[in-house]
């Protein structure tokens, strides 16, 4: 189990990487160079938009993945899913800027970032479930929640080295060439993915099956439809609060308030990597006390603490906003340490793959795809404190609680025999 949990930790994280360096790159200098005849907050909300089209790709990412995985197995999806990620990601960083080749630029921009977003729809549902699915009844919450620090740890990598190259090139450097640095990077961590990979033996409940789903989207949708609408709903709350302080609040904070790159990205990676150190502790929680009430507790934790956070957000004090950023991702891993554990056992073995990928990753599309754009418009209209986005996250938070409230628990029903949730 620590190997594999290892490699799949490793896995995710250079997933996530590809993916974060991107909404690094959109909050920061993608705006001028690729719709530079727009206003600076126009520009802002057209680099957003194709932030947003990575989420919009992850559900389908998730059904071509998850038939894969139903069908062939959850290894191969963790390797096809990181070549297409990998290779997406070092292509973005070679398209020529609108005053090269105008219009197909933006263009350009689109489809590698669809491609992205195709290639981590698949990720998630592979690594967890290979994980969750060798792991014992009694510590799958905390094994399975090692894939979930992952996304912290590519985000730290891929905002530390947008860190290094602000503080080291000036402004000009970083929007002729630096920028580009951390794309053509990830082809490195693709390989070395691949060979962390290389070596993991197929999930031994996916060879216990003996009638495998023919079209397991179809199964999903026809046998499990409520339990997918709620598990995104549920989900949304995690994906808002995390891209509202991750990609959001460095937009927010550079350009409206006046906080140096510098200091907000080392704001943002200091809160990151506290999350990213308690996601186990909070797992082994989960394994005593249940999924569904840690879930309660981190989405109740949201709603009360996203007007204070915007708050802390605008007095612009660094460590004022260290502290509005920190609580908003604790709240967030309070949830989320467990999911990794409790979507899978909310579906059968046979479909659970393409399930709970889907489920996760619509979540995204409610919560992290629209989030820095509404977020961005919101903050624009209101005055210094954006009270408007304090209350568009909480009104997302009162929404997932109530599809927590309505999904089972599954603790302490081992993975191989959970029965179905119909609906």
């Amino acid at each position: 189990m620590p190997r594999l949990a290892a490699a799949s930790l490793a896995g995710t994280a250079i997933e996530f990487y590809d993916f974060f360096v991107y909404g690094t790159a959109a909050a920061l200098v993608l705006g001028p160079l690729f719709f530079p005849t727009f206003s600076p907050v126009a520009g802002t909300l057209a680099a957003f938009a194709t932030f947003g089209v990575g989420f919009v790709a992850r559900p389908l990412g998730s059904v071509l993945f998850g038939h894969i995985g139903d069908r062939r197995g959850r290894r191969p999806v963790l390797v096809i899913s990181l070549l297409l990620t990998g290779a997406s990601t070092v292509a973005v960083g070679c398209v020529p800027t609108y005053g090269s080749i105008g219009m197909a630029a933006p263009v350009l921009l689109l489809v590698l970032r669809f491609l992205q977003g195709l290639g981590l729809g698949g990720e998630w549902g592979g690594a967890v479930l290979l994980t969750a699915e060798h792991a014992p009844a009694g510590r799958r919450a905390l094994w399975s929640s090692f894939p979930q620090v992952g996304p912290a740890c590519g985000f730290v990598l891929a905002n530390g080295v947008m860190l290094v190259l602000s503080a080291t090139l000036s402004d000009a450097q970083f929007a002729q060439w630096g920028w580009r640095v951390p794309f053509w990077a990830a082809g490195v961590l693709a390989l070395a993915g691949l060979w962390l990979r290389s070596s993991l033996a197929e999930s031994p409940r996916f060879l216990e099956i003996d009638d495998h789903a023919r079209v397991p989207i179809l199964e999903v949708l026809r046998h499990h439809g409520r339990l997918v609408l709620l598990t995104a709903g549920a989900l949304a709350v995690g994906y808002a609060v995390f891209y509202a302080v991750t990609t959001w609040s460095l937009a927010y904070a550079t350009e409206r308030l006046g906080v140096s790159r510098t200091v907000m990205l080392t704001c943002v990676m200091a809160a990151v990597m506290v999350k990213g150190a308690l996601t186990p502790l909070m797992a082994l929680l989960g394994d005593r006390c249940g999924r569904r009430p840690m879930c309660l507790a981190g989405c109740t934790a949201c709603a009360l603490w996203m007007l204070p956070m915007v708050a802390l957000l605008a007095t612009g004090e660094p460590l004022l906003m260290f502290l509005g950023i920190l609580g908003a991702l604790l709240a967030f891993i309070t949830m989320f340490s467990v999911i990794a554990a409790y979507l899978p056992e909310l579906y059968e073995a046979r479909v659970r793959c393409t399930g709970a990928a889907v489920g996760y990753n619509l979540g995204g599309v409610l919560g992290g795809a629209l989030t820095p754009i509404v977020a961005t418009a919101l903050a624009e209209r209101g005055g210094r404190v954006p009270w408007s986005v304090g209350g568009y996250l909480t009104g997302i938070a009162l929404l997932s609680l109530v599809c927590f409230a309505l999904l089972p628990e599954t603790r302490p029903v081992p993975v191989a025999v959970v029965e179905p949730a119909t609906g």
